[in-house]
């Protein structure tokens, strides 16, 4: 298994967990209030089944996490994360190297496979919020010539500022839709956890430089 995708996901894993009780409160507020108890669950059980010295390629990697993400995470997470892990092994097929190609194809097919399971769009209070505009501003800078860990930083910026407008909108989409306007106010916590990840992924390729 490709060495620093392995930490990603590994450091993924760590701010899931680190995040856990923040995120079920979040959760609790509008949903059903295990949003960071299904995730740190679903990613504990991902590292329990990867090996760093597992012959597997990224692709393959990506789909055993996202089988893993499936089958262990409850609620609409599951699945919808799930979707993002295969869609992005689908598209990674032939890529090996973990560079600014291969993090851009995850980004793009994440949320193809996110908008496809779930059938949201940016303003629905979702996942998407935080991941569409990190997607946009990611490769913004690609085009510009900018370094990979200047697109990444760039594109959690994005994502952060997606996370603040859901305070400012209603949830179209799950169980905090059933809030209507109640839910304004609050901060979504699917794209909450989309921002923990991207700051993950980030926080490695800085490593990385250093």
């Amino acid at each position: 298994m490709n060495a620093v995708f392995y930490k990603m996901i590994s450091e993924i894993a760590s701010n899931i967990q680190a995040n856990k009780d923040f995120l079920t409160d979040l959760d609790r507020e509008i949903g059903d209030g295990d949003h960071g108890i299904n995730m740190a669950r679903g990613f504990s059980n991902v590292m329990s089944k990867l090996n760093v010295d597992e012959e597997m390629s990224i692709s393959d990697s990506l789909k055993k996490v996202g089988m893993i993400i499936i089958s262990t995470v409850g609620g609409a997470s599951g699945p919808l994360y799930g979707s993002a892990f295969l869609k992005a092994a689908m598209a990674t097929r032939n890529h090996e190297q973990v560079d600014g190609e291969l993090l851009g194809i995850i980004l793009r097919a994440s949320l193809e496979g996110i908008q496809e399971r779930g059938k949201a769009t940016r303003g629905d209070k979702t996942i998407i919020d935080a991941l569409e505009p990190a997607c946009e501003i990611y490769f913004k800078g690609i085009n510009e010539g900018k370094s990979t860990v200047e697109c990444m930083q760039a594109a959690c910026k994005a994502a952060e500022g997606g996370v603040e407008s859901t305070k400012l909108i209603a949830a179209r989409k799950g169980r905090a839709s059933y809030l209507g306007e109640r839910s304004i106010g609050h901060q979504d916590p699917g794209a909450t956890s989309t921002l923990i990840m991207l700051q993950s992924i980030t926080d490695v390729l800085v490593r990385q430089e250093a």
